[in-house]
């Protein structure tokens, strides 16, 4: 018979965070925060939402941990793949070493993974790709940041056999809100996911083990489809008891 505990058990998912300026009650310091949205998916979806904000990094906490969320947020130094920065490049380095830590740290251990936006941009760059620094410079019709604070909507294709398709089928639209994108797609990723103007939507690993799946949108905005997150909780579930029957060996 299965234990409370067991029964019990809700999937512990790590979440990279901003560290800044924010403000609360009377106060207003600098903070570890995450939008609320990342964290209503990650419960609603079956997990524990634990936050790992970017100072005293120390990858050994994904021991304790069943799945790893990288969020987004702001740009990606291009010094860290070997370009000088566009006019509206704004990069955050802390977070940049922070999140390249446990992405590789992720990876290696066969932790799920779970790469949004920025996040997706980091596992690309984590693993010597390229980003394009600004879309409209090379494609004017691309709208995925509409404006300030408006998210934008994007429609993609799938490809057959993938993760993302075997859980949103062969084509869907999400939530999105970014000014780059991929642009070299390094060996040991592959494109899973595009747009009709050519832009990387999802990138998943290749001969890896482990769930890894990056995409460009942002799905904890739409809480109506929590089709990738509840993949992603069951199989950071899967992991956990994995990890325990092994101990048991």
């Amino acid at each position: 018979m299965a234990s409370n505990d067991s029964k019990a058990y809700r999937p512990r998912i790590a979440l990279t965070s901003y560290y800044q300026d924010a403000a609360w009650g009377v106060w207003n310091a600098k903070a570890a925060i995450v939008p609320g949205t990342y964290v209503e998916a990650v419960v609603a979806a079956g997990g524990t939402p634990i936050l790992l904000p970017p100072l005293g990094t120390d990858e050994t906490v994904l021991d304790l941990m069943d799945g790893l969320i990288v969020v987004g947020g702001p740009d990606v130094d291009p010094a860290r793949y070997g370009a000088a920065a566009h006019p509206r490049t704004a990069s955050q380095p802390l977070r940049d070493e922070h999140d390249t830590i446990l992405t590789r740290a992720a990876v290696e251990r066969g932790l799920p993974l779970f790469a949004i936006c920025r996040g997706a941009q980091i596992l690309n760059v984590a693993f010597d790709g390229s980003l394009t620094q600004h879309l409209p410079d090379i494609n004017p019709t691309a709208d995925y940041q509409p404006a300030p604070g408006v998210f934008g909507e994007a429609a993609f294709t799938t490809v057959p056999g993938s993760l993302i398709q075997s859980l949103l089928g062969d084509a869907a639209g999400a939530p999105c809100y970014h000014h780059q994108a991929m642009d070299t797609v390094p060996p040991g990723l592959r494109v899973t996911a595009s747009s009709e103007d050519g832009t990387v939507q999802a990138l998943e690993a290749e001969d890896t083990p482990g769930w890894v799946l990056g995409v460009q949108f942002h799905p904890e905005q739409n809480p109506e489809d929590l089709r990738l997150f509840r993949g992603f909780v069951q199989a950071a579930g899967s992991y956990r008891a994995n990890r325990k029957e092994m101990s048991t060996i």
